[in-house]
């Protein structure tokens, strides 16, 4: 029992801290007499009882030491548990809505998926659009904390690059790491308010920037309309949404480091942020381009759409301003890469990530100078930090499984009756934590509630795949991982 304390622990804080964040839906119910109330009730003291429940459970096992073990089961418990309780409201509140719709909902906003089950939101319950929105927020903070404190130490994806003393569970160190996760919340709160003040002063109202900057900081992309973020024809509100879904997709270690110097040095200097910057700018750039000769565009306008949409799947958010599968075939397959790219480590946001990208740039450079000289004895580091053999072979299992991942829910989405671009897509989308697919039906301009509930299922098993970045899930199932 003392294996399972600290999980039963965690996961009760963690419910507990849901059945706190569902009273601001239920204020805003109870304020605008939706009807809503005693949903949202019955809700908070179901999440809120098993936390309890499961809290007195832990408490009376308790460990004092955590183990590499421990903390794979309580990274996974706590992604596969808390999004069930997280559907409650929207079952309890939306009519019809059956458990795959729920949980997809669910799982799609704390994983910062964005992918959407829901239709008519136009018409909806705002508080039903707050907890939406509530769910996406909630998710980015657990991912960052996952992300700096978890997934470095286990060594997953590569990610022990950015193991520092903060991604160390012993005694001495606890206390730094929970400062560091504290000042993380803080500046995630801080920027989010901040993106809601400018959504407000450019357009916005007061409802629709509250929802909006949630989604936007924490690089989920749930709208508050069927039309996502063309609702706003202001270019302001888009800019303003761009350069907030890139500081969300940044890391957030970066902005401690810049506040301590009193200096942008530290994200001037990083050199993983250096690089998406400037895949975003080419990028868009080429796209603009492709929009403007078309036409029906200013370059202005063009580099606006353009730009907009395809930062919005390069940091995974999933807002869109236009259709963009109409710009043409070379459109197409840039939004198709770019579902894969993601952002920055440390971030909120998913896909492969920039640094894994760069790492695996200075690879096939090594593997040309050997060529070339086999002799010669190569320095390989990334940012100053040397990059062991360790660090790559997690890089390529990553990777592999990743495509491996890739392939099966393909073919499973395929069984469905699915035709190829939708199951690719919906495939890549929930792996990489994007939203909206390719095609008529799960593209910008769909939606994913005509899929059959095991297609749902199943891209439920995507997401939360992908954001725990593939092997955390694998190293559960595999047999050795429950040998004593």
């Amino acid at each position: 029992m003392k294996t399972f304390s600290p999980v039963l622990i965690v996961l009760g804080v963690v419910l507990c801290f849901l059945a706190l964040l569902q009273g601001f839906p239920a204020l805003l119910a109870w304020g605008m007499n939706t009807g809503n109330l005693s949903a949202y009730a019955l809700s908070a003291l179901s999440c809120g009882g098993a936390g309890l429940i499961s809290i007195a459970v832990g408490h009376a096992h308790r460990s004092p030491h955590l183990q590499p073990r421990q903390m794979f089961l309580i990274t996974a418990t706590c992604w596969l548990v808390v999004p069930v309780f997280g559907a409650l409201p929207l079952l309890l509140t939306l009519d019809g809505l059956t458990l795959a719709d729920g949980v997809f909902e669910s799982v799609s906003g704390m994983t910062t998926t964005g992918a959407t089950v829901l239709v008519g939101l136009d018409a909806m319950a705002a508080d039903v659009l707050l907890w939406r929105s509530l769910l996406q927020w909630f998710g980015g903070m657990g991912i960052i904390g996952m992300a700096i404190a978890v997934l470095p130490f286990l060594s997953v994806g590569g990610m022990k690059l950015f193991r520092t003393e903060s991604s160390d569970w012993s005694d001495k160190s606890m206390p730094r790491t929970q400062q560091l996760l504290k000042h993380m919340v803080l500046v995630y709160v801080v920027l989010t308010l901040l993106c809601a003040l400018l959504y407000r002063a450019f357009g916005m109202d007061t409802f629709n920037a509250v929802n909006h900057a949630l989604s936007t900081i924490s690089t989920g992309g749930y709208s508050t309309s069927d039309s996502s973020f063309a609702q706003f024809a202001s270019p302001a509100l888009h800019w303003i949404g761009i350069v907030f879904m890139i500081l969300g997709a940044s890391p957030f270690v970066l902005y401690l480091r810049a506040l301590k110097h009193r200096s942008l040095a530290p994200l001037l200097a990083d050199r993983q942020l250096r690089g998406m910057l400037l895949m975003m700018a080419g990028m868009s750039a080429s796209l603009a381009l492709v929009v403007w000769q078309a036409g029906d565009s200013s370059i202005g306008k063009a580099l606006t759409l353009a730009t907009f949409n395809l930062v919005s799947v390069i940091t995974t958010t999933g807002f869109a301003s236009a259709d963009y599968t109409l710009w043409g075939n070379f459109a197409i397959v840039v939004f198709f890469f770019a579902t894969f790219l993601g952002g920055c480590s440390g971030s909120t946001s998913g896909g492969i990530k920039t640094f894994r990208i760069q790492l695996c740039v200075t690879l096939i450079r090594e593997q040309v100078a050997r060529a070339i000289h086999p002799r010669a004895t190569l320095q390989r580091s990334y940012s100053g930090v040397t990059v062991s053999d360790e660090i790559l072979t997690s890089l390529v299992a990553f990777l592999f499984v990743m495509v491996l991942c890739l392939t099966v829910m393909t073919l499973l989405l395929a069984m469905t009756g699915l035709d190829l671009v939708t199951s690719l897509t919906g495939a890549a989308t929930a792996l990489a934590n994007v939203g909206p697919g390719l095609g008529p039906i799960i593209g910008p301009a769909g939606n994913f509630s005509s899929l059959s509930d095991t297609a749902k299922w199943v891209l439920c098993g995507g997401m939360i795949m992908g954001r725990l970045e593939f092997l955390t899930i694998i190293v559960l199932l595999s047999p050795a991982f429950w040998r004593r």
